[in-house]
């Protein structure tokens, strides 16, 4: 059995190579996305209710029901999880994330106010 750090490289690689979204030229945008799609994908992960109220709120569902329907074919080891262990996956995913998109960036334009 993986521990949770190799869970969270697992998941990491596959939205690193599948997923276009934690790609945006600002790093609000980033931040943004990042929260809202991986916190839909927890609670669809979890079969808890996702909010749809907005035209954004769907968007990000979108991205989110795309993405866990890629983990739950690729990781079958999810489906064991209970829901407090998939809580405690997808947060250490969305901060290792928020680093290698936002934080660890060495992309300078996140951060130019001009742009």
């Amino acid at each position: 059995m993986e521990d949770l750090k190799e869970r969270i490289a697992l998941l990491e690689d596959y939205i690193m190579k599948k997923c276009l979204w934690q790609f945006h030229s600002r790093a609000w945008d980033r931040k943004t996305q990042n929260d809202n799609i991986l916190m839909k994908a927890t609670q669809l992960l979890c079969d808890e209710p996702v909010g749809l109220e907005t035209p954004l709120d769907r968007c990000y569902w979108a991205d989110a029901l795309s993405l866990t329907e890629g983990f739950q074919s690729r990781f079958e080891w999810l489906a064991a999880l209970s829901k407090e262990e998939i809580k405690e996956l997808m947060e250490g995913l969305k901060e290792r994330i928020d680093f290698v998109t936002i934080t660890g960036s060495l992309n300078a334009e996140l951060t130019d106010p001009r742009y």
